[in-house]
């Protein structure tokens, strides 16, 4: 299985590290790292990673990643972007997205007439892109069909065991999750957060 991640300046570090030490884990996964130019995309947080691949020169991925971060802001607005989002979408067998990513989703219409859900200190933003989506407000991820959106920056690495289980079992996801001395919140619905910003 083949995993796509998008990446974009001031992307959100752990949105996207979170899930992959955790689908790294798992055999026969083979991860990419995607951005419009190959090269070093520098973090929210301030290191960078480095695109393996450009928008133009990757293949069809098997799972899409779209993290979010404070570069989602600007990336709402990138048509090349967004079509590529769209294109992927279409043929991929699972999509997920963490954090502000889901504004991502939304705006390429991944999202039209889908539950999900997203972090709830920019929730009223991410929202805004997404006008016809039903979005969730208590939720630590949300899955629709074959798309997982999570809640903000940790809920990723939770989102990404709970497609760990759903695709290769539970007993999979928590020997992961001890592996990576990780304390899995495993109940999709328990999000302390929305509450926080005034959201329920």
């Amino acid at each position: 299985m083949k995993i796509g991640v998008l990446l974009f300046n001031q992307f959100e570090l752990l949105d996207v590290f979170g899930p992959l030490e955790m689908l790294g884990h798992v055999e026969d996964i083979s991860i990419e790292l995607v951005a419009q130019e190959i090269g070093p995309i520098k973090s929210a947080q301030g290191p960078c990673a480095y695109a393996q691949t450009n928008l133009d020169s990757a293949s069809q991925y098997d799972v899409l990643l779209v993290p979010g971060g404070i570069g989602t802001r600007e990336m709402v607005n990138d048509q090349p972007t967004l079509d590529w989002i769209a294109k992927q979408a279409e043929k991929a067998r699972y999509i997920t997205s963490v954090c502000t990513g889901s504004a991502l989703l939304a705006k390429s219409g991944v999202l039209a007439n889908k539950q999900a859900t997203t972090n709830k200190m920019a929730f009223h933003w991410v929202v805004s892109q997404g006008p016809n989506t039903n979005w969730i407000t208590k939720a630590r991820w949300v899955k629709d069909g074959n798309i997982y959106t999570s809640s903000g920056v940790s809920a990723g690495t939770d989102m990404a065991l709970a497609f760990i289980a759903d695709i290769w079992g539970e007993s999979k996801a928590r020997e992961i999750a001890n592996l990576a001395e990780y304390e899995w919140n495993d109940d999709s619905t328990h999000d302390c957060f929305a509450q926080k910003y005034g959201l329920e």
